[in-house]
């Protein structure tokens, strides 16, 4: 564990693989955590036990439980104690998720209007970089959960821009 909000995953696949997850507190970026937790599974080869509601009927029970108990041991590493609690006695991986998504991926509308309201009037703050603006575009986006056409998100992110930014 490198300090007390950011955690390392090591992959147990033959090439070595070091992923820093940091924390999930409640505070940062949930689709960003989630992102980089699927990862760390992914190089741990138990990214499978979230996809599967149910064990697959070639995965024995004892595999199957071993593989739920790693998935949800490593998630839960990579909780702040306060966000644990929420999840204390969840013992299945997919629930677990299915809690910390409904409490903390914006779903309820008071939220999406904010978020909504955020993205239309989104405008390139003085003195921040291009790069800058996008990265915050792109996590207003992520924070948003809802699907918006390729065109229409080109022209939000045109208009944020000043007029001599593009002309």
């Amino acid at each position: 564990m490198v300090g007390d909000s950011q955690f390392t995953v090591k992959s147990m696949s033959p090439h070595p693989m070091k992923i820093d997850v940091i924390k999930f507190d409640g505070k940062n970026n949930f689709g960003i955590w989630r992102c980089e937790v699927i990862d760390a599974l992914t190089t741990s080869n138990l990214k499978d036990s979230l996809c599967l509601g149910e064990k697959s009927e070639e995965t024995f029970k004892k595999d199957w439980d071993k593989m739920n108990r790693m998935t949800y041991g490593l998630t839960r590493s990579c909780l702040t104690r306060d966000i644990k609690y929420h999840v204390l006695y969840e013992t299945f991986t997919r629930k677990m998720w299915e809690i910390l998504k409904k409490k903390y991926q914006t779903k309820n509308i008071e939220a999406r209007l904010h978020l909504k309201r955020r993205l239309y009037r989104f405008q390139l703050k003085r003195g921040l970089s291009i790069d800058e603006h996008i990265t915050n575009y792109t996590k207003l986006l992520t924070d948003l959960v809802m699907t918006i056409r390729k065109k229409d998100k080109v022209v939000i992110l045109l208009n944020s821009l000043p007029d001599e930014q593009y002309i």
